[in-house]
């Protein structure tokens, strides 16, 4: 599998970015997918993560109720759409997937074997 995460930018506080993960590979709709972020100096941490079928999505506490993720599996993608952004959003933002045996998503990201290389998101006071 491979994964091109794209859609960062730069966003003023209170503003909204689309992100979206496309796939290549045989796999990708039996997969689960998650999004992750990491902040400069700080540790790669959960954002969101949706099983294979579309049916269970998950969020960090810090970002439910302002993130959503969702996927095509028709079209081999997966979004996440952010709203009400803040400054502690900045981050490089990735997407990953896991071997596609249509388990549960993992929380964390020694659940995921394929990564995407990382979409920046600046977000401004």
């Amino acid at each position: 599998v491979q994964l091109q995460a794209s859609g960062g930018g730069l966003v003023q506080a209170g503003g909204s970015l689309r992100l979206s993960c496309a796939a290549s590979g045989r796999r990708f709709s039996a997969s689960a997918v998650g999004w992750f972020r990491q902040a400069p100096g700080k540790e790669r941490e959960f954002v969101a993560a949706i099983s294979w079928l579309g049916v269970s999505t998950y969020y960090a506490d810090s970002v439910k109720d302002r993130f959503t993720i969702s996927r095509d599996n028709a079209k081999n993608m997966v979004y996440l759409q952010m709203n009400s952004l803040k400054p502690d959003d900045t981050a490089v933002y990735y997407c990953a997937t896991d071997r596609g045996e249509r388990g549960k998503p993992p929380l964390s990201q020694e659940g995921y074997d394929y990564w995407g290389q990382g979409t920046k998101v600046t977000v401004l006071q």
